[in-house]
């Protein structure tokens, strides 16, 4: 080992995280959520049916967006890692960032009417980044490190993750089903959607506020090391030989992927394979609270089985999920059960990828000498980010090469053959390559005795 270890030496083995703790640990995510899910699902529709932006624009503009946010995330983690306040290194930041981003959320769907198409296109750059690229990564990335910071326990950090999913999937449902019913009653124009997000925009900070209430930061730098600062280039060189933080930012890279190519591509399915794109909702409903009821009877099997192995049951049970999918698409009851079996999946992976990040941390300490919280998770961060980036630019991609044409009401052969690749075959193919990654995997096994010798130091 190069130096000691930077943590107290307490026994983190036998620590208990409450309820509530728990509970308000995923608020965070359901603050995330309440704003980013809306994002993700109707901000393009409102810049192009409401504020007369063009799609091509906006879609250039959020490209840009994904190569900033790697350098926002990078550069918050080291941020995060140095932060020294009285409520510890990633409360203050949900605190300090929860009202800035219900308002920039508002600002969002603000566009002024009144702009020329230019200064639109200049308005959106600037607040799509204010929210996505500044904000939104202030905000996310110290969430995702407090996890760490709560406790060092491998299963509370499971059911913490757990909650957190529970909350954020529900937040996805939520929003979802409130975002158009509102927008009609606030007068179904460009002023409707700027009532309507500042009405979520209250919501989030409220959620916010009770996830710094009501969590604790435990796991603290022990007195000797509290004004160590880790230089940038030091801790990038610590992250990479960090193999296990290699393993799983890869994996949610695949993850990702998959989550926007499904995401991305269901509409299509429903419409042009399901013959119905009503069945949109059904089958995006139904995947959700499998999603959930499962969540909450993943954490015995974590306890017994590791975060790893349920992570790989997971994805198994993802790529039988796109095989049914495959066989049934003539069938509403095989849909409707490949939708049940892919929530149990999505379960698997959802509840324990961001847990085995904070796992990394430990394993980066011990073999490097340098514990950086914050920068495991930017970095993580910018690894699902990208996995987004990817999965929209695979659709794009694959949809244009199959001849898809948005205006037809049917599609050619090769159109349909290129929707039931983004929605199943590349799915599972992804899928397949992530189960691999995960099998090299070892640290469930390790992490008691890297843990012990850490605090033996």
């Amino acid at each position: 080992m190069k130096c000691e270890s930077s943590i107290e030496k307490i026994n983190t083995q036998s620590q208990r995280i409450s309820i509530g703790e728990r509970f308000a640990y995923g608020c965070g995510d359901l603050g995330c959520n309440i704003i980013y899910s809306a994002m993700s699902a109707f901000l393009l529709f409102y810049y192009t049916n409401y504020a007369g932006v063009s799609v091509a624009a906006v879609g250039t503009i959020m490209f840009i967006s994904r190569i900033l946010d790697g350098f926002s995330d990078l550069a918050m983690g080291v941020i995060v890692d140095r932060t020294k306040s009285k409520y510890g290194k990633a409360r203050p930041w949900i605190l300090r960032m929860s009202v800035p981003f219900a308002v920039a959320a508002v600002l969002l769907f603000s566009v002024p009417p009144s702009l020329g198409s230019t200064a639109k296109l200049v308005y959106v750059f600037i607040t799509y980044n204010l929210v996505s690229t500044v904000i939104y990564t202030a905000i996310n990335v110290p969430y995702a490190t407090l996890n760490s910071l709560i406790t060092q326990d491998q299963y509370e950090r499971g059911v913490l993750s757990i909650f957190r999913m529970i909350l954020a999937t529900c937040g996805s449902l939520i929003i979802n089903g409130l975002t158009l019913p509102l927008v009609e009653y606030f007068g179904n124009n460009a002023s409707a959607w700027t009532k309507t997000f500042l009405v979520f925009g209250v919501a989030s900070i409220i959620v916010f506020l009770i996830t710094f209430a009501g969590t604790k930061e435990r796991v603290v730098p022990s007195k000797k090391d509290k004004n160590e600062t880790i230089p940038f280039k030091v801790g990038i060189k610590a992250l990479f030989k960090n193999k296990y933080w290699l393993q799983i930012t890869l994996c949610l890279v695949c993850i990702f992927i998959v989550f926007s190519l499904n995401g991305g591509s269901s509409v299509y399915y429903a419409k042009f394979i399901l013959g119905d794109e009503k069945l949109f909702g059904p089958i995006n409903m139904t995947s959700n609270i499998s999603q959930i009821i499962t969540m909450f009877m993943v954490a015995p099997f974590i306890k017994k089985f590791g975060k790893r192995n349920v992570l790989i049951a997971g994805s198994v049970i993802l790529v039988l999920s796109n095989m049914m999918f495959m066989v049934g698409a003539q069938s509403y009851f095989i849909v409707i059960a490949a939708s049940i079996v892919k929530g149990i999946g999505n379960a698997g992976t959802g509840a324990t990828m961001f847990a085995i990040v904070s796992d990394t941390i430990e394993y980066g300490e011990w073999k490097t000498g340098y514990r950086t919280e914050g920068l495991i998770n930017s970095a993580s961060s910018f690894g699902f980010k990208v996995g987004n980036g990817l999965g929209s630019a695979i659709l794009g991609g694959v949809l244009s090469i199959g001849g898809y044409v948005g205006t037809s009401a049917t599609q050619s052969d090769s159109a349909i053959m290129a929707i039931n690749a983004c929605f199943i075959y590349l799915p599972i193919v992804i899928t397949i390559l992530q189960i691999i990654i995960m099998s090299f995997y070892k640290l469930d096994k390790e992490y008691d005795s890297i843990l012990e010798e850490l605090n033996n130091k």
